[in-house]
This record gives structure tokens, sequence and C-alpha cells, in this order.
């Protein structure tokens, strides 16, 4: 074996070995088991909602330990692969290993960064809103393409996306919108993306052709669960009810399904018109509902208002600016971060800004 990839396949394991500490495998094997046996009760699915947290936990933990255990299993055969390549000079066999020690190593930064999530709400699911913000019909625009990026990421990754309410601008665009991406530590992996992005080109929506700078704003909150007990009184809150309607108001559906939930004491408003019933539009808004106000109580239970939603002007608040014009750049204001190719990061692929943005938290909350 060559020095050089000895010394990188060294490092390798102890940087794996580190990651193992961290999330206690022997700890995790021993959940699993625990819910394994909870999972195999004949009475389980008495408690239809105990069972389906039992069997989500079960998948998220039994996934976890997979990821680990294969990368640990990945690594030993990469070691044997390339001594053999070495030894009976397989040059093809040789390539093959440089560019599975490259992939693992890519691999294992991206676990090494999910156990640096260790927030209060990490682990758990993303509810995510976008705004629209200053730069007129250029901004509402800029709302739907990054509503897109992070719709694309979901795909990407395989994690199921559930779009809550979108409200269409009139030219083009929208407002806003709210979706909801599950997987385990999803809300911690995308809560470093809050924050307002800037967008520079020419717009398209200009006779003239002249550089437009616009504005979005992204919330990421995290999914309520029942153990939060975020009660909301029958008599706080008014409900009302619309037919739900697509781009240009053209109607998706005939009946008076979209529900519309304002919070009185807080005047938090809500809406949600993707089911076809309006129990589970409701439902689902309450939902949205339950994590805005579970939000501002830790806030208020912090005393930092900005703990997890920022607030403050367009140019005041800005976390990263994509440029389409005069130049193509993407930039994390923050971590420095950046890539030449904004297409790329706008077709969902922006896990090196997440990574960075993960990092760049952990670092700064350290100081």
């Amino acid at each position: 074996m060559s020095a050089e990839f000895e010394t990188d396949l060294k490092d390798l394991a102890g940087k794996l070995a580190q990651v193992e500490a961290v999330m206690d495998l022997d700890g995790l094997r021993a959940q699993v088991a625990d819910l394994e046996k909870q999972a195999s009760q004949p009475n389980l699915w008495d408690d239809p909602d105990a069972a389906q947290k039992v069997t989500s936990q079960l998948s998220h933990k039994q996934s976890e330990l997979r990821r680990v255990t294969d990368l640990r299993q990945r690594l030993d055969d990469l070691g044997v692969l390339y001594e053999l390549a070495e030894a009976e000079g397989d040059v093809a066999s040789r390539t093959e290993a440089e560019s599975e020690l490259a992939q693992l190593t890519k691999d294992i930064d991206a676990l090494e960064v999910r156990t640096l999530l260790s927030g209060e709400y990490d682990d758990r699911n993303a509810v995510v809103t976008i705004r629209s913000e200053a730069g007129g019909v250029d901004a509402a625009d800029w709302a739907e393409m990054l509503m897109r990026m992070y719709l694309r990421w979901a795909e990407r990754h395989g994690y199921p996306a559930e779009v809550y309410d979108i409200s269409y601008a009139e030219e083009a665009g929208i407002k806003s919108a709210t979706f909801k991406v599950s997987a385990p530590y999803v809300y911690g992996t995308l809560s470093v993306e809050q924050g307002t992005h800037r967008l520079v080109r020419i717009s398209p929506f200009d006779n003239q052709s002249r550089r437009q700078t616009s504005f979005a704003h992204v919330e990421v909150l995290p999914e309520v669960e029942e153990v939060d007990h975020v009660d909301i009184p029958e008599k706080d809150i008014r409900v009302d009810v619309f037919r739900s309607s697509g781009p240009g108001g053209q109607s998706v559906n005939t009946t008076d399904s979209a529900v519309r939930i304002t919070h009185l004491p807080t005047n938090i408003v809500v809406s949600c018109q993707n089911e076809k019933s309006q129990l589970q539009n409701k439902a689902a808004a309450l939902k949205v509902l339950q994590a805005k106000l579970l939000q501002r109580k830790k806030e208020e239970e912090r005393a930092e208002l900005d703990a997890l939603k920022d607030s403050g002007s367009s140019w005041g608040n800005q976390m990263r600016s994509y440029v389409l014009h005069p130049y193509q750049m993407v930039k994390d204001l923050r971590t420095e971060h950046e890539v030449g190719n904004p297409s790329a990061v706008l077709d969902g692929d922006i896990d090196g800004f997440l990574e960075a943005g993960i990092r760049w938290r952990k670092q700064t909350a350290a100081v």
C-alpha cells in the first residue's frame, strides 16, 4: 500500500472512530433493540398514534445504525481492495479504490456534520416558509425559485415533502409558501438556511433588460410533536374556509375546503389548501400554527427574539447572495462558502452550504 493512501485511510479511520464515539453505537443498538421489542407487541396497533411513533422511531434509529456500520464496512473493504490491487498490479482496481476513498471521505464528513446537530429540536421534521420581500415581481419569482430549490434538494435525498399552502402572486411567482420536509434531523440541517436570500440578475420582467436585485425570506421551524404541549384553546382562534385556487385564480377545488386559521392573541395567520377535505386542511394548518407558537414560546423563554427566526430589513438580514449577472456565483455571507455554479445550487445542490452552515454555527456557539 502506498504511504499516501495508507495515511489517508488511517486519517479517515480515526475520523470515523470519533463519529462512532459521539453516536454511542452501543447505546444506539440498545435503543433499536428496545424499539424492536415494543414494535413486536401484539397489542401495538390498539393505539395507532403511539404505534406509528414507535415504528417511525425504529425506522429512524435502524437507519442511523445501518449508515454508520455500512461506512465502517466500506472502510475495511477499501483497505483490502487497495492491497490486492497493489499486489497484483491491477490499475483498474487501484483507480476504483481511489475513487471509493474520495466518496467515503465525503460520506464520513457528512455523517460527522450530523453529529454536530444536538439542538433541542434538531432531530425533527422541518416546516419551511418562504416569503417574497423587496423586489416586486422579481422577488415573487425569486421566492418560487427558492421553493423549487429546497423541494429539489429534498427529492435528491429521497425526503418526502408536503406543500401546505401557496399564495400565488398576480403576475408571476409566489407571495409565500409553506411546506414540510420529513426526515431525521432535517430541521437541524435546514435551520441554517433561515434568513434573507438575495438574488442579482437581469430581470426577465424588465423590457429594458436591466439588472435587478430581489429578496426572499426563508423561515425554518421544527415540526410540533405531541410532547410539546402547545395548547390552543378554540376561543383563541378564528377559522375561515375558502375555495382552493391555483395560479391566476384557476380553481383547483370546487368546494370550500381550504382553511385559514388566525390565532387571535398573536395575530399569527396560517393556511392550508393542499388536502381535499376541510378537516384535513384544518389539521395541517393547526400543526403549522403550533410550530409557530412553539417557536414563539422558545424565543420568550430564552429571551432571544431571533433564536429561531431572524427579523429585520431585507438588507440587514442577508445570509446568502445568488449572483447570475454580471458573473456567476453563490456565496454565503456568514461562512464565506461559495460556488461558481448557481444553476446547480438552484437545482437543489446545496449540501455544501448546509454543511458549512452547521459547522459555522457550532464554532460560533463555542466562542
